[in-house]
């Protein structure tokens, strides 16, 4: 965030004249180009760290979910441990195949809109729903099942409609939100593109999920059966825990106002 704020200031004082046609994919390393040598390649050392980090996890999940919920459950049932680790292997090697193909020439479309904004909108069809659905289940005895399930549905149905078909029904501007227009590159070819920012869409998906849920769950049993019992202790933080939380939640707001 700070390296984002930070870029957005310095090119509207025109120093970032690298950024010049208004392309945002170099401002991260514009930013780096006013550090020292030295603070130059740790950040580009911790922006790497990152990366890897964030592909070993997927790469993990990869290979556990294959592994465990299809290949032992319906394949091969007694495989051994060993087995099961070169299955997993072998999993991870196609994903990333499959992957390369599917960028090489970018056949998604994410070289127009950014590789970090694709995979936020995109995964903002699904984490409205499913939020929700543990929020309430979380943190309310009287969340139902059938809720549960509504809720995963109606959040995908209305990332949808947010994010393909808002603007054509109610137009850029309303009380909900304010529709931005940009110019991307599809398979060498300039398109216009309106469209609400992704934040937006996951925002109101969720609270128009988490409403929907709480009205069918007031129709069930005041206390679910199967409701989560809380222990008063785990949600319990020592108090400079919570001061170094709101200390930098209240930094950050004081930088958004006063840089953005």
């Amino acid at each position: 965030m700070l390296p984002g704020i930070a870029a957005y200031v310095l090119y509207k004082n025109g120093h970032l004249p690298q950024l010049a046609n208004g392309s945002k994919d170099g401002a991260y390393a514009a930013v780096l180009s006013f550090l020292p040598a030295g603070l130059k390649g740790l950040s580009i050392a911790a922006l790497t760290a990152a990366i890897v980090a964030s592909l070993a996890g997927k790469v993990n999940s990869i290979s556990t979910i294959f592994t465990l919920d299809i290949y032992k459950k319906y394949i091969s049932k007694d495989s051994t441990e060993t087995k099961q680790v070169w299955i997993g292997r072998l999993a991870v090697l196609v994903a990333m195949i499959v992957a390369m193909i599917f960028t090489w020439t970018d056949l998604l479309g994410i070289g127009g809109e950014g590789g970090f904004t694709f995979i936020q909108k995109y995964t903002g069809f699904i984490s409205p729903g499913v939020f929700a659905m543990f929020l309430l289940g979380m943190f309310w005895k009287r969340t139902t099942g059938a809720a549960a399930i509504v809720g995963v549905v109606l959040g995908f149905a209305l990332a949808i409609f947010f994010n393909n078909y808002a603007v054509h029904i109610f137009g850029k501007e309303t009380l909900l939100y304010t529709a931005y227009e940009y110019q991307k590159m599809n398979k060498g070819v300039v398109e216009t593109v309106v469209e609400i920012p992704f934040l937006i869409n996951m925002g109101w998906s969720f609270f128009i999920t988490t409403a929907v849920m709480i009205g069918i769950s007031l129709f069930g049993l005041k206390v679910n059966e199967k409701a989560f019992v809380h222990d008063a202790s785990m949600r319990k933080l020592k108090p400079a825990t919570v001061m170094m939380i709101v200390a930098t939640l209240m930094i950050l707001a004081a930088l958004y106002v006063r840089f953005w």
